[in-house]
């Protein structure tokens, strides 16, 4: 792992390169921005071009101290999570002793908090008070999907660095490049923020049946309400894409978006490309308001499903609606 392995956030890079090479590295970063968007990759990326004993502004990925913080058990890398729902105020204060007990050692140290929007507040101001007062030369890297939900006094003392999805067509173009099908890049590629998230999705076995699951649903809702209710229990509700209804949920949003954009004969942003051809005369037998509606239901199951409610009833109430619309 290094800044080079990484593809886009060039502003990131720029910005963190140019602190190593001179010496000017924050105490503290925020890096903000959507999952999938390489935040993690890069805070392991600039802990290894911390340690290494090669390269000044780079990981060599060769070296003993490369080695073992990308395996997780370099003495001076410490990584924290949430302990379940939050990140914990005995997290802070663990880490505390640990950094106090190697503050001899010289080495800086570095701290990677993963979902640091998740700490309590006791946690926030514990970690608050570590970076105002460290133990030892240490530069710590909060990984916020919303940098905004931490305290401002964390936010006051931290160098902020933004992490922005890449652009959906470069995403395509490598995945494809390395013999991924095209279809399911597409979709992939719209559903995520960075190109290792949509290269794990295109590899994760549920991904292409949701896909397909979710062409012959928005196909048989619309004329064989019956026959698709059969189709969701059998293949959603009853199988492993139970727990996938989020991501099914947003394939049909796909779909149903495709049907606007063949509607203006607009065919270079669809996404269902190995379907243009049985998608056309559906989307030009209805008016451009029946998809409209159809988007809003879709929307408005999302919404109600982010409230925990009953997931096949979610599901069933969608399809009558769009049905019905």
């Amino acid at each position: 792992m290094s800044f080079q392995s990484i593809p886009g956030q060039e502003r990131a890079k720029r910005m963190l390169q140019n602190g190593l090479r001179q010496d000017s590295l924050s105490h503290a970063y925020i890096f903000s921005g959507p999952v999938g968007s390489g935040r993690e990759r890069m805070a392991l990326a600039l802990a290894k071009a911390v340690f290494c004993t090669e390269n000044r502004d780079d990981a060599c990925g060769e070296c003993l101290a490369c080695r073992k913080a990308e395996h997780g058990n370099h003495p001076d890398l410490h990584v924290i999570e949430p302990d379940g729902a939050s990140i914990k105020i005995d997290q802070i204060r663990d880490l505390q002793k640990q950094f106090a007990y190697r503050a001899g050692a010289g080495q800086r140290k570095m701290l990677i908090l993963k979902h640091a929007e998740k700490m309590t507040l006791q946690a926030a101001n514990s970690l608050l008070k570590f970076l105002e007062e460290p133990q030892s030369a240490m530069t710590a890297i909060l990984i916020a999907e919303n940098g905004h939900a931490l305290l401002p006094t964390i936010r006051s003392r931290a160098q902020w660095i933004p992490f922005t999805p890449m652009a959906k067509r470069t995403m395509e173009q490598l995945l494809v490049g390395e013999g991924n099908s095209n279809a399911l890049v597409r979709s992939a590629a719209q559903l995520t923020a960075g190109l290792d998230a949509a290269r794990s999705l295109v590899h994760e076995p549920w991904f292409a049946e949701a896909r397909n699951v979710v062409i012959q649903l928005a196909k048989d809702t619309l004329t064989r309400l019956p026959s698709a209710a059969v189709t969701a229990q059998q293949k959603v509700i009853k199988s492993e894409l139970a727990e996938r209804l989020p991501a099914l949920l947003d394939l049909w949003l796909l779909w149903l978006k495709d049907m606007i954009h063949l509607q203006s004969g607009n065919k270079e942003d669809i996404v269902y490309i190995d379907q243009v051809e049985s998608m056309v005369p559906i989307a030009l037998s209805k008016e451009p308001g029946f998809w409209v509606a159809c988007m809003e239901h879709a929307l408005e199951a999302q919404k109600r499903l982010r409230t925990n409610a009953n997931p096949q009833l979610v599901l069933e109430q969608l399809m009558i609606a769009m049905h019905d619309a």
